[in-house]
Order: C-alpha cells, then sequence, then structure tokens
C-alpha cells in the first residue's frame, strides 16, 4: 500500500511540466558591464607591477589579487551571453533545476552557469512519415503515408517530459497513420460511412485529432495532418483494379438503363398524347423492345426501315 508521501510523488512525476518565463537581461548593457571588469582587472594588475618595479614600494597583494579576480569575473561574465533568432527559444537549468523560458529574440545574458545546448526551435516543422504496410478496417492490406505539420508549444513539457520530443514526434505519427488506416476502410463503404479514397478532409481532421492527442504530452501542436500516399499494396493491386472497373461498369450500366426507360416511357406518352399512332399493347411492347435495344446497346445499331404495313 502506497503511503502519502508516495502517492503525492507519484502523481507529480506524471503531471506535465509548466512552462514560465525566464529571465534575461540585455545582452549589450552586460557586455559594458564585463568590458568594464576586464579594463579594471587589467588595470589593477598593470597598476601593481608598476609599484613594483618602477615605485620599489611593496608588493600590493590585495590589489593584484582584486586585480585578478576582476579578471576572472569578467571572463566567466562573458559566457552568459547568448542570441536568440525569431521563433527560437532557451530553456534555462541552473544544476538541474528548471529556472524559466527566454523566447524574446535579440541579445541576452543569464547566469553562466544555466546549462549549454537547451535552445529549441518554435518553428513549423515538417514531418513525413514513411510508407508503411497496414490492413484497413475490411482487412485489405494496404500502403499508406503522410505529412505532419507540427511546432513546439510548451518548452518545458518538451524538454522533460520525453527523452527527444523529435523522436517522439516520428514514432507517434507513425504509430497514429497505422492506427487511421486500421479504422477505415480503403474504399466503397457502406451507405454514408467514410473512407480513406473518398472523404480525405475527414480523414485528415481525424488524423490530426489523434495526433494531437498523442504529441500534447510532447508539448507539441500539430497545424496540419493529411495522407500523402494511398494505394493497395501490390499483391492484390491488380484484383482490387479489376474490382473497382467492374464495379464501375455496373454503375454505368444502371445509369444507361435509367436514362433508357426514362426516355422510353417520354416516347410513349408523347406518341398517345399526340395521337400519333395507337398501339395495342403487343406493338408496344415491341416498340419498347427495340428502343430499349438502340439506346442500351454497347455498339451503334443499324436500324431496318419497314416499307410495309405494321400488321401482317
Amino acid at each position: 500500500m502506497k503511503t502519502a508521501n508516495e502517492s503525492g510523488r507519484s502523481d507529480s512525476a506524471k503531471s506535465p511540466s509548466l512552462e514560465r518565463e525566464g529571465s534575461a537581461l540585455s545582452g549589450w548593457l552586460m557586455l559594458a558591464v564585463n568590458l568594464a571588469l576586464l579594463a579594471a582587472g587589467t588595470f589593477l594588475i598593470v597598476r601593481s607591477l608598476y609599484e613594483v618595479a618602477e615605485l620599489r614600494q611593496a608588493f600590493p597583494v590585495a590589489k593584484f589579487v582584486a586585480g585578478i579576480l576582476l579578471e576572472l569575473l569578467g571572463v566567466l561574465f562573458l559566457a552568459g551571453h547568448f542570441t536568440l533568432q525569431p521563433n527560437q527559444a532557451r530553456v534555462l537549468i541552473l544544476f538541474g533545476a528548471y529556472h524559466g523560458t527566454v523566447k524574446r529574440s535579440g541579445f541576452h545574458w543569464a547566469n553562466p552557469f544555466y546549462s549549454k545546448g537547451t535552445k529549441i526551435s518554435l518553428r513549423a516543422h515538417n514531418f513525413s512519415t514513411e510508407k508503411v504496410k497496414v490492413n484497413d478496417k475490411r482487412g485489405n492490406p494496404i500502403e499508406i503515408a503522410a505529412v505532419v505539420v507540427w511546432r513546439v508549444q510548451n518548452t518545458a513539457q518538451a524538454t522533460f517530459d520525453v527523452e527527444d520530443y523529435e523522436e517522439y514526434v516520428d514514432v507517434q505519427s507513425e504509430s497514429a497513420v497505422r492506427h487511421l488506416a486500421g479504422s477505415y476502410a480503403y474504399d466503397q463503404g457502406e451507405d454514408e460511412e467514410i473512407t480513406l479514397r473518398s472523404n480525405g478532409d475527414e480523414v485528415a481532421g481525424a488524423l490530426k485529432a489523434e495526433l494531437q492527442e498523442r504529441l500534447a504530452k510532447a508539448g507539441v501542436v500539430v497545424e496540419e495532418a493529411r495522407i500523402t500516399h494511398l494505394a493497395y499494396a501490390p499483391e492484390i493491386a491488380q484484383a482490387m483494379l479489376r474490382r473497382q472497373q467492374a464495379e464501375a461498369i455496373i454503375a454505368a450500366r444502371q445509369k444507361i438503363v435509367h436514362g433508357a426507360v426514362s426516355m422510353v416511357e417520354m416516347a410513349l406518352n408523347d406518341l398517345a398524347a399526340k395521337k400519333v399512332v395507337a398501339l395495342d399493347d403487343e406493338r408496344r411492347a415491341a416498340m419498347v423492345s427495340n428502343l430499349l435495344v438502340v439506346l442500351c446497346a454497347e455498339s451503334e445499331v443499324t436500324p431496318v426501315v419497314n416499307t410495309g404495313t405494321l400488321y401482317q
């Protein structure tokens, strides 16, 4: 059973890191101070040596030591200068403790003991996933890839809550693409069913939402996510192509037949309404058959003109 202290430490470890603004002084102001320190230290050292060599006075230990200390202090303070470009931030860490983030671009100065190499780019990043082979909702093997546009929003989470936020984005993006492919059918879904091929905007929205949920732990915000490659796996591509062609032919035939029936109905109604000719049921059926053959045939039909009477 966990104690209260152990439970508190566990909850604290799982909570996201909070970003706060770090304090940094103007780099130009501190550069002037650093140069003044170096100049003062040099003056004291030279003055001490002058008093001993030229004035034959006792060696001024205090003055010489003060000059050395000023020189060391000036050199140490020079290490505190750093620059930031637009959309760039620096995380300030002192002996393992987080002391804030500086996001203002320009020339800055901070405690020289802050750890180096903690600059983070806040610019938008493009990441393209590798083409992965996965089964869709119906079990068909497909190839899919996506592009993700992302940027760091919370530098504290990106630095402290994950080991390597860029690698984290790579792995989670590929995992989200695999999960997305298994959640939808490739094509030819049921009525109003969302498919990968036919509903690009809806699928992109679902991918973006899932990625945002996964990457929020790393302080990353997803700007856009879209599928860039979608195809059946090579081993079933030909079979699926033939199926698509067959479905297209069937759909075309349905439209042709529907249109032909409408045209035949219109012709018969017009003939009856204008009393052009009176047809019995047998002749009406023959006309309907002939008209459907003409309208639905794949090749051009050569009509046979009857020069005699309709009735034998």
